[in-house]
């Protein structure tokens, strides 16, 4: 049991490639990924390909905020939730390199979290040097009973502690295995229930592939290092975060044993 939470497998940088790409991530062990999307339907048809190992999710990411149509993206999104999306997003604020003013990112992230509200799915969320406005907008979320998945954490311990109080998720990324990574006090503080693990790809592959083209099945050398940190082993930690994934996603129970 090993399911990568978040995966760009649509993106242009697998067109040469993509079969290969899932043939080494199921032979590493991989059981499911799942897709992350935009309004587009490239990651629906993809999954469509596998529907028992691959879902997908859709959604406006921050950076694209600057674009953001309340009526297209929400009816196009509405359009692939109907298709069978698992999650919106990834969604989010992104005040690092602030490529959609912040006014238009909130609009973008608040429409979506409504959204999920509405239809009662989960948001994976980005968050980047916006922790204020994250734990509010969360806090908020999680009052009308949205759940939510900070995916590639890189915050603070106290932000990872927000996500935690209200019952929503943290992934770890190949960042974990990075020498600057600082937050280990987070790998070890998110409970068992709420941590799930992903790669990111093709982003942010990690030691020992980094400066790679980042891949599913990279996932254990991500897996084996928040084992060490969190004082168990690889393969109960993929079994853990494996089953969080599934209840996250609702994915069905046969997609981790495949």
């Amino acid at each position: 049991m090993l399911i990568d939470s978040h995966a760009h497998l649509a993106s242009e940088r697998f067109d040469t490639d993509r079969h290969e790409v899932l043939q080494r991530a199921w032979t590493a062990g991989l059981t499911h990924i799942v897709v992350i999307g935009e309004t587009s339907t490239d990651a629906s048809e993809l999954a469509r390909t596998d529907p028992a190992r691959l879902s997908f999710t859709a959604g406006v990411h921050p950076h694209e905020a600057h674009t953001f149509d309340v009526v297209r993206d929400v009816t196009a999104i509405r359009e692939l939730i109907r298709d069978g999306a698992v999650a919106i997003g990834e969604c989010g604020l992104d005040y690092h390199y602030d490529h959609s003013p912040r006014d238009a990112q909130l609009t973008a992230f608040q429409t979506q979290l409504d959204l999920a509200a509405e239809c009662g799915l989960p948001v994976v969320v980005h968050t980047r040097e916006a922790e204020d406005d994250t734990t509010v907008m969360i806090e908020r979320a999680a009052e009308r009973g949205v759940t939510g998945v900070l995916h590639c954490f890189t915050g603070s311990l106290q932000l990872a502690r927000v996500a935690v109080n209200v019952g929503w998720y943290v992934s770890i990324s190949g960042i974990a295995t990075f020498r600057a990574w600082e937050r280990d006090d987070v790998v070890a503080m998110v409970p068992d229930e709420l941590l799930m693990v992903e790669t990111d790809a093709p982003y942010l592959a990690p030691v020992p592939f980094r400066g790679k083209r980042n891949e599913p099945s990279f996932l254990p050398a991500t897996l084996q290092r928040l084992a060490l940190v969190r004082n168990t082993t690889s393969a109960a930690l993929a079994a853990v975060t494996a089953r969080n994934a599934q209840r996250f996603f609702r994915l069905a129970s046969s997609t981790a044993s495949h």
